[in-house]
């Protein structure tokens, strides 16, 4: 496993271009080394002095090509620093490989073992331990050397990897390579990379929007250009641009319509909540494009290529008609029908679900207000069945539930504008002090709290049946009894449970501070989900 991991490694690097490779004798780096010089294309110079070897790979890196830099464990990486420091401040191309003893081995005494962990410091431009070679992981073999190629484009990176005994191996089957795109190809059409262009003449492509991914207006020039189906998430503020798909989760849970895979994926943003439709893209072998979006997005590692945000509007000239209008109905046929299931699925004589909270609440923010809203379960429901009124703000940065509520009254507070908030009872707890003072603030802020007392979206992951009830319960249903309504009265703020839509509806038109409780059972919204995905299924059918 070590000795392909290496090689696939090696053979990106040699990919992107890299031609020199110098290594620092040593036993913990041969799975690197051998895979070195298996290589013809690489010149692979061996220098004793570990600090020699390091200015003798600054040397080679003056012609803007990253050179390998290959140690084994312990303080051979540690005479590296001053070259990495030199490469660092000249901004000079780098790619520094520091083999490293695995974690068992680590802080127990084993010789050679020290803390490698950003060894360099700010000195380099991206430092990553992927930890020792596994083969589930095999998709980021790749990306690794092409993304360190990447970020050493002006300076060194810093590959720290662990390996365990034994070092010498065959290497096995390489996993495929990705297509990728310079980032900063001189051939342009119309101002946009020629690359880019090529990449994306393709009939069958799709734009999938999500957060941070620029202003709707240039997302919605693109999609109007190519034809091309768009997928819009909740928090990329798109599900209001023409024709926007507001039920893709629903859609690819029906084997035949997941089937029809498409040729090309515009990813403008971050992915979606949905990890149905991840696995879709990473099943479907399209080259995805990313555009846009803070640092690097690429969790998967199917990225071809990532490009500013500010290549749309440029980008949507050169690809008017590209699009296949019979892919495009496909997918807008294929919403109505499953968008008119779900109406009939909540409709107004059904019990208030969770999934029926996340469409009200959706669909009675005012034309002027903001909906904030958990990342958890709630935000799910609101990218599954919020339509294409659902257009919301969520922490999505770190996926996190805590300071919903605080980023909501925050909202509120700058923009004078009514927000909602809908949220999880445990989100609604961790966050409990922000009630503090709400009552005397003049902000209009109107919380839904959808209370199952406990991790609702845990009874979705296989921890629900795969364990007893009681252990389950302990460790993730986590009911914790708090009486939110009470909770809101302590604070002096307007408290209250509804049981219908029109009890919701009516609280939701009223101005806040204000908690509305919704009282859910766990088991039971496990049933209607499953339930609503297979009327969509059957509306497919």
């Amino acid at each position: 496993m070590q000795a392909t991991c290496c090689a696939a490694l090696v053979d990106e690097l040699v990919a992107q271009g890299v031609r020199q490779a110098v290594v620092a004798p040593g036993s913990r780096s041969t799975p690197v080394a051998l895979a070195l010089l298996d290589r013809p294309e690489l010149a692979v110079h061996v220098v004793h002095d570990e600090r020699v070897a390091g200015f003798v790979a600054l040397g080679a890196g003056l012609d803007g090509v990253p050179p390998v830099l290959l140690c084994t464990s312990g303080t051979a990486a540690a005479n590296f620093h001053p070259a990495v420091v030199e490469a660092g401040l000249a901004d000079v191309p780098m790619i520094v490989i520091t083999a490293d003893r695995p974690p068992e081995l680590r802080d127990v005494g084993a010789p050679q073992a020290i803390d490698q962990t950003h060894l360099y410091g700010r000195s380099v431009r991206w430092f990553h331990d992927p930890g020792v070679p596994d083969g589930s992981a095999s998709p980021v073999w790749r990306s690794l050397g092409a993304r360190a190629v990447a970020a050493a484009a002006t300076g060194p990176v810093h590959l720290n990897l662990p390996f365990r005994e034994p070092l010498v191996g065959t290497p096995g089957a390489l996993p495929p390579r990705h297509r990728t795109m310079p980032l900063d190809s001189t051939s342009t059409v119309g101002d946009v990379p020629a690359a880019l262009v090529e990449l994306l003449r393709r009939r069958r492509g799709l734009v999938l929007a999500g957060a941070s991914g620029g202003p709707p207006s240039e997302v919605a020039r693109v999609v109007e250009a190519t034809g091309w189906p768009l997928l819009a998430d909740p928090v990329s503020g798109c599900r209001d641009v023409p024709g926007a798909i507001a039920v893709a989760d629903a859609l690819l849970r029906h084997h035949g319509f997941a089937a029809e895979q498409p040729d090309v994926i515009v990813r403008v943003g971050r992915p979606a909540t949905s990890k149905v439709l991840a696995q879709w893209v990473a099943a479907s072998g399209a080259p995805v494009v990313q555009v846009g979006g803070p640092g690097v997005i690429d969790p998967d590692h199917l990225v071809a290529g990532h490009v500013a945000a500010a290549v749309l509007p440029p980008l949507a000239g050169q690809l008017v008609g590209v699009g296949d209008p019979a892919w495009a109905s496909r997918w807008t046929d294929a919403a109505a029908r499953a968008e008119a299931a779900i109406d009939r699925a909540l409709g107004a004589e059904a019990p208030l679900s969770e999934p029926m909270v996340a469409r009200v609440v959706a669909r009675q923010r005012p034309a002027d207000g903001r909906l904030v809203v958990a990342a958890s379960m709630p935000m799910r429901d609101l990218e599954w069945f919020g339509g294409r009124a659902a257009v919301a703000h969520a922490n999505r940065g770190a996926n996190g539930i805590d300071g919903v509520l605080a980023t909501a009254l925050g909202t509120a507070l700058a923009t004078g504008a009514p927000t909602l908030a809908l949220v999880g009872d445990i989100a609604f707890v961790h966050d409990s002090g922000t009630l503090t003072g709400l009552a005397a603030r003049r902000a209009d802020l109107r919380i839904v709290v959808v209370d199952n007392d406990g991790g609702g979206i845990f009874s979705f992951l296989p921890q629900a049946t795969e364990l007893p009830v009681d252990r389950f319960e302990r460790l993730f249903g986590t009911p914790h009894g708090t009486d939110v309504v009470a909770l809101a009265a302590a604070h002096g703020l307007d408290g209250a449970t509804v049981t219908t839509a029109a009890e919701l509806v009516a609280r939701l038109r009223a101005p806040g501070p204000s908690v509305t409780r919704v009282r859910t059972d766990r088991t039971e919204n496990v049933r209607v989900h499953a339930a609503l995905n297979a009327a969509v299924v059957a509306a497919l059918d």
